[in-house]
Parts: C-alpha cells; structure tokens; sequence
C-alpha cells in the first residue's frame, strides 16, 4: 500500500464543509490503496496558479512529505500541468489530484466492456494535457489494471504518443457508440411495452444499491445486485424487473456522484446516464448518516440539471435511517419524501406504495367485453396493466383494469371503429 498526504486549500467554503471534503478525499484515497498519513491545510484568498499553496506552504509540505517518507501527495483539487510539474520538483514526489484519484477508483470498478470504455476515454481525455507532467508517474495505458500506475499489463506512453492519443479516443467512442445504439434500442422496445421506468440516483455510498436489493426481495426475485461499503461500487447500469404491489416496473442502478466529479467522465458516462433521462420516476437515495446530506443533495441535482432537459417526478429517499438514534428532522424544503431503511426494510411498504403512487397517478378504469378476435389489446393488458377483474364468456373476454392514457385512447378507438 502507497502512503501519502493530502492537500486542500480553502478558499471560501465552511470550515465543516471543508473538512469533509478532505474526509471524502480520504475515502476515495483508501478505495486506491493509500494509506493518509497526514494532511496539510491552508486558508488562501486565491489558488496559487504556480503551486496550488502559497510558496512558504509548498516547503513545509516538502518536510512533511520527507518525515512521513510518503510515496506521494494528492490535492484537493484538479491541478493544472504546471502546477503539477512545479510541485513535483519542488517536493520529489509523486503528484495526484482528486481527478486523478477519481479515475483511478473507476478504473478499478469498470468490469463490462462499455464501463472499461468509458473509463479509457475519460482517462485519455485527462492525460493529453498532462503527458510532460506525468509521465515519471503514468508508464501504463488506460485499459490496464491500474490506469494511472503501473499495476498490470499495457502499452507506454511512449508507445501510446506514437499511436497519437487522439485517435485511439476516436476508435474507442466509435466502439462505445455502438453500444449506446443496443442501449437505445431496449429502451425504445421498452417504450412499446408500456413498462415503467425507475433511476436510482444519488451521491456515492447513499444506498442504491441495497435499496434495488430490497425491492428485489420484496419481489422475491434472486437477481440481487452488488452492494458494498465502497465509494463507486456501481459503474454499470444494472436494470432488474420488480414488482410492486400492482404493477411490474424495471428500476435502474446509476453510477453514484461525489463533488468535483470531472466533466469529462460525466461526458463519456453520457451513454449509461441516458437512462435518467428517460426514467419517469427518479428515487433521489440520501445518505441520513452525512452531516453534509444538504450539501450533497445539491450536489446530486446539479448534476442532474446537466443531464435531465426535462421535469420528472421524484422522490427523495432518506436511507440509512436505522442507523440515526434519535428522530431525524427533515426541512420542508424537498417534497416527497420518505425515511427508510433499505438495511432493515422500514417503510420498504410505504416506499413501494409512493411509487405506484407516483407512477400510475393518471391510470384511467376501464371495463369492457373485448371480441376473441382482438387478441393484441387483451395480451397487451394481461402483460402490461394491472387486471381487477377478468372472464371469459361467450360474447368475447371482460376486463376490468387499470390502464394509462395511451391505452385508454386505444380502447376508445377500437369501440368506436365497431
């Protein structure tokens, strides 16, 4: 395990909010195998484009770095080239940033062919302006084991230089573009079927995971996903068929956000978040735990701004709430929300209730006596909408059921073609 010490300049935030940003850094250094031995600090009007730290700081960081005899030093911060350089010179030292760090974790995580693309083209994307500065730190290429050491097989930078990084970025978006078409394909013939859609978002570590895993069960299905105490454990969309108490509706896994998450890696995630954008219903899971839940809340809806042009229904999920001893309060400043525990299955009922709710509020009842011979409407009903009531009789097959404006308008049509 690498031992280092991290950095963070603190321009104008809270003390507390700051704080636990460095913690975060933290976390995401230990998902890297970085051990923190120490952290250095400094309240600073402005970044210093030269060294981050003011001058006088960057020798104090240097003696720090030579007492722990640390392997490196990563930044709060995305740190320019330069800035990297200088440091590095100034201090013998490897030199990360929180980017850096991020890229690193993702590359660990990415286990499907289209996760690992994405990575590399975020990895490259990071690299290009950073090749003279980074090259004593960086001798793998994105792809490998370890993007950003050399923890397994892979090309130099050298080698990659002379390939021309650009155009292996455009070979590997070339590639992912074919796998967002597949992608868009299920969700259009997702359309057809009439199936609900759910997005599980939030910032990373709030409970996605686990609380997909206690839908599942609530629909004693055995198609659990992974759930670990780990930031980023969801890089890959994982999809599941779950039932509710009427209904059957697929609710999707995100990857998880965290602040200062680089707009590059957002950009070639694109493809895996589209399924936000096309959910019409988002479950908004807040970790109760975090003294900085606000925070991460607006975080989270930033982001969400970004990618979602248009408004859907949410639903903001307190989680963890078994681990809160005393009554947690809640302002009234978000709406639909619900304390829950996806460890203990509270409120898992209310839950499930407030999203068919949420869902299927505009459902139309309908009865009719459909012809034998109108076998796609009945199938389609039977598949897709909740029946009350159905029989078979000699004058054709009665339904009663719950159905959406669409198929209310098709019914319609078909009575009035009679």
């Amino acid at each position: 395990m690498e031992k280092g010490i991290i950095v963070g300049a603190n321009t104008n935030q809270l003390d507390d909010i700051f704080i636990k940003e460095l913690e975060e850094l933290k976390n995401l250094c230990e998902a890297c195998e970085i051990e923190i031995l120490d952290t250095i600090t400094q309240n600073i009007k402005s970044i210093n484009p030269k060294y981050y730290i003011g001058t006088g700081k960057v020798k104090e960081l240097k003696e720090l770095a030579a007492y722990h005899n640390v392997d490196c030093i990563i930044f709060n911060d995305e740190l320019s080239p330069m800035q990297i350089l200088n440091i590095e010179k100034a201090t013998d030292k490897d030199i990360y940033d929180r980017t850096y760090i991020i890229l690193e974790i993702f590359n660990r995580r990415a286990k499907t062919r289209e996760a690992k693309l994405q990575v590399e083209i975020a990895t490259l994307s990071y690299l290009l302006p950073r090749l003279a500065g980074l090259k004593r730190n960086l001798s793998r290429q994105a792809g490998s084991s370890g993007v950003l050491k050399s923890r397994g097989s892979g090309e130099t930078l050298k080698e990659i230089e002379k390939r021309n990084i650009n155009d292996r970025i455009i070979a590997l978006k070339k590639e992912l573009k074919q796998i967002i078409k597949a992608r868009k394909t299920q969700r259009i013939n997702r359309k057809k079927n009439n199936i609900k859609v759910v997005a599980l978002v939030g910032y990373t570590n709030s409970g996605k995971s686990s609380t997909l895993n206690a839908l599942l069960e609530h629909s004693n299905s055995l198609k659990e996903v992974a759930e670990k105490n780990k930031v980023f454990t969801t890089l890959d969309t994982s999809t599941r068929l779950i039932k509710l108490e009427n209904y059957h509706v697929l609710v999707t896994d995100t990857v998880g956000f965290v602040k200062h998450l680089p707009k590059f890696l957002l950009d070639s995630f694109k493809s895996t978040l589209e399924e936000i954008k096309e959910a019409d219903l988002i479950l908004h899971l807040v970790d109760s735990t975090s003294t900085l839940y606000k925070q991460e809340i607006e975080v989270t809806n930033n982001i969400l701004k970004d990618l979602v042009d248009k408004d859907i229904p949410k639903i903001y999920v307190f989680n963890k709430i078994d681990l809160i001893k005393e009554h947690f309060f809640i302002e009234d400043t978000y709406e639909n929300i619900i304390r829950f525990s996806a460890k203990t299955k509270t409120n898992l009922n209310h839950l499930i209730k407030l999203m068919e709710d949420k869902l299927f509020e505009d459902m139309y009842l309908i009865e009719n006596t459909f012809s034998y011979n109108n076998v796609k409407i009945v199938d389609d009903l039977i598949t897709n909408y909740e029946i009350l009531e159905i029989s078979y009789g000699d004058e054709g097959i009665y339904i009663k059921a719950k159905v959406d404006n669409k198929m209310y308008n098709l019914i319609s049509e078909s009575k009035n073609e009679k």
